[in-house]
């Protein structure tokens, strides 16, 4: 998979294989650009056919709290990746589902799909759609993708350090008006772990009410020889004002697993988990 330039979600982050990172790999002597430290961020494994059980917590302003639990399945193609969520409570959302084919050619664009169970419709997020709020969480649709390396102009900032491990601080800016207005960002900082490639925190300008969202890695795993984010926070802030918050933990994650090729689909969406 390749990297986001705020978080590498869910990617995806994505969530059905959330936040794979490879094994610890050296640097030497040679220093790296900012383009060079994402392109070995976006070389590491992310191992193949995962599932995983997940909680999404939203907070508002005033602190109240709405939990939801998802069942998440990805795999990986090669270049391409593919996922699907299902939403199993509260009943509000239940039977909601959430596909995703991830690309790697420049030239075609993601494709997502949302089922809505109360409608009985499945609609299809368009381009001009994928900067809103994703299930009404601080993750935007468009963060549920992976962005490609060439659509952005990354910057070395300087090294740092964060609860004791080295890291770069990289500034990421897109390089056309159409990738901004499709992601909504227009500006991204992240901060990448110097022994693994973790990107463990990062900063995103947003250009809709002159906002600020706030990644961070708060748990780090290591799952059958992957390491995966299994605590996540999102946070959207106006100036020092916290406008809201979004918490994902990833429990029972599995890697290697038999999911039918027939599961990446929208019959498969509608139909259910």
């Amino acid at each position: 998979m390749r990297p986001t330039t705020c978080i590498l979600l869910i990617t995806v982050l994505a969530l059905a294989a959330p936040l794979a990172f490879a094994d610890e790999a050296p640097v030497g002597d040679v220093p790296l650009t900012g383009r060079q430290i994402m392109e070995l961020v976006d070389a590491r494994d992310t191992g193949d056919n995962s599932t995983q059980n997940m909680e999404m917590i939203l907070i508002d302003k005033n602190g109240s709290r709405r939990e939801r639990t998802i069942r998440a399945l990805g795999r990986d193609l090669g270049e391409d990746s593919q996922s699907i969520m299902f939403f199993l409570s509260p009943p509000d959302v239940k039977d909601t589902g959430f596909l995703t084919y991830d690309f790697d050619d420049d030239e075609k664009d993601d494709d997502q799909w949302l089922y809505l169970p109360a409608l009985k419709k499945t609609k299809r997020i368009a381009s001009s759609d994928k900067s809103g709020s994703f299930m009404g969480s601080d993750f935007s649709y468009s963060d549920m993708t992976d962005r490609n390396l060439d659509r952005y102009d990354y910057t070395l900032m300087k090294e740092d350090e964060i609860n004791g491990h080295k890291v770069w601080q990289i500034e990421a800016i897109p390089n056309t008006d159409k990738e901004i207005k499709e992601t909504g960002y227009t500006k991204s900082v992240s901060f990448v772990r110097q022994d693994n490639f973790v990107v463990i925190r990062a900063v995103s300008w947003v250009k809709k009410g002159k906002r600020l969202k706030y990644f961070e890695v708060k748990k780090l795993e290591r799952i059958d020889g992957i390491w995966i984010a299994t605590e996540m926070q999102m946070t959207t802030k106006k100036g020092k004002t916290t406008l809201h918050k979004t918490i994902i933990k990833a429990h029972d994650v599995h890697f290697n697993q038999d999911i039918d090729e027939d599961t990446f689909t929208v019959r498969k969406l509608e139909r259910g988990i």
